[in-house]
């Protein structure tokens, strides 16, 4: 059956590239071409011209970009008085009918455009990069803000998890993927073919990523894990070049120590929560040995945080980080309640607890720079992430050790409140 599949998609795609070719020359503006997309009605001739759009949107310069993004904004948004007029006969009769014309009305045209472009084979990849552009093109603009919201619900629905697939990275993975694993590696910069094969071939270290059978060559996110005695306390250590491997038989934790998003056009389409469950689960039935599932992570915004509300600490002082870190890890919030931190929120919105702090854990220029040097391990306990999830979402309180709690409380500081 897949055989036979991918012949009629190969017969199909030589179909409507031909077609296109014969249409190449339509003359028609872009934002022309994009209402009558919304408005075919033939499949073959609807998918040529989606084709089209996608070919000649990509040999656009950003200007030109960004004036498409601005038609869609706003020439195919909903009609507020359409909406308002069908809400109000769905409120004096609801019935399938009423409720049809809603939807239909509170739905904008710019969404149905989204999705016929990507009946084209192989444009999700291209959609995604789209959105990647609006993302750049559009910060501070209200109207195409509110266009990514089209995109977003669109890519919530396409890239949800029961459409991604987990695979395994290893040395012994073809060299394009390992390329983009390279150049996608946001955490822990990979310096090298050589630094790499130290990540991956041995039998102490482990990688998976989430694809989609959309962009089979495109990984989404990927994890990096480092099976250890004990919960390490560098990252220099896990990624040392002289260090001994053990074998994976040994090691009693599993220490994710880098993910990364890979698609900027994926912002905010949460995968990584269900990368880490996924790939705990995995590990513990696979080796019995583990007994503990632990993040070595970065601390992002710590000195940021600390410059902005005039706080002194000292970097040379591993106690005072420790504690300045613990105290910030707790206590510091944004306006929603919830941790300043980002990867704070993250790892606890999934359900980890704060389990310990480390001084001089992250020597690299990055790790200095953004937090002193000192990273978090966030514990992931297997049998209490659900319940460690609930109670944080509803009460927005840091699981944490006591350890931790008590570095806090050694040090008195005001958690000032930041946007």
């Amino acid at each position: 059956m897949t055989l036979f599949a991918d012949i009629l998609s190969a017969v199909f795609e030589r179909r409507t590239r031909r077609d296109t070719s014969k249409n190449a020359e339509d003359g028609r503006p872009l934002e022309d071409m994009a209402l009558a997309l919304v408005k075919a009605t033939g499949e073959t001739s609807g998918l040529v011209l989606a084709r089209e759009i996608l070919e000649r949107y990509e040999l656009l310069e950003d200007a030109e970009k960004r004036a498409f993004f601005e038609h869609l904004a706003h020439s195919m948004n909903i009609d507020p008085e359409a909406v308002r007029s069908s809400l109000d006969a769905y409120g004096r009769e609801a019935s399938k009918a009423s409720y049809r014309a809603f939807a239909s009305a509170a739905e904008p045209p710019r969404q149905e455009f989204i999705r016929r472009l990507n009946m084209v084979p192989g444009a999700t990849g291209a959609l995604v990069n789209m959105r990647a552009d609006l993302l750049r093109l559009g910060r501070g603009d209200s109207a195409l803000q509110a266009l990514d919201l089209d995109f977003r619900h669109l890519f919530i629905s396409w890239f949800n998890r029961g459409f991604l697939v987990l695979r395994p990275i290893s040395w012994e993975s073809p060299a394009h993927i390992l390329e983009k694993i390279i150049a996608y590696e946001a955490v822990h910069a990979i310096d090298s073919w050589d630094d790499l094969r130290r990540r991956l071939e041995p039998p102490d270290r482990r990688c998976f990523a989430f694809f989609h059978p959309a962009m089979p060559d495109e990984p989404l996110i990927f994890l990096e894990v480092a099976l250890t005695a004990g919960i390490p306390s560098s990252v220099q250590n896990v990624l040392a070049e002289e260090r001994a491997p053990m074998t994976s038989e040994e090691a009693d934790t599993a220490v994710f120590y880098s993910i990364s998003n890979c698609q900027e056009g994926l912002a905010s389409i949460s995968f990584g929560n269900s990368l880490i469950k996924q790939v705990a689960s995995d590990l513990s039935a696979e080796l019995h040995g583990l007994k503990t599932f632990v993040t070595l992570s970065p601390i992002p915004t710590l000195t940021k945080w600390l410059k902005d509300n005039r706080l002194t600490y000292d970097p040379k002082q591993s106690e005072n980080m420790r504690s300045v870190t613990a105290y910030y890890l707790i206590n510091a919030k944004a306006k929603t309640g919830l941790p300043y931190d980002p990867v704070a929120r993250f790892h606890l919105g999934n359900g980890a607890i704060l389990h310990d702090v480390h001084a001089d854990a992250d020597t690299s220029e990055k790790g200095l720079q953004q937090s002193g040097g000192t990273m978090v391990n966030y514990l992931y306990d297997l049998g209490q992430v659900e319940q460690n999830h609930e109670t944080f979402v509803t009460t927005h309180q840091v699981p944490v050790t006591q350890a931790v709690k008590d570095l806090a409380d050694s040090i008195a500081l005001p958690a000032k409140q930041e946007g």
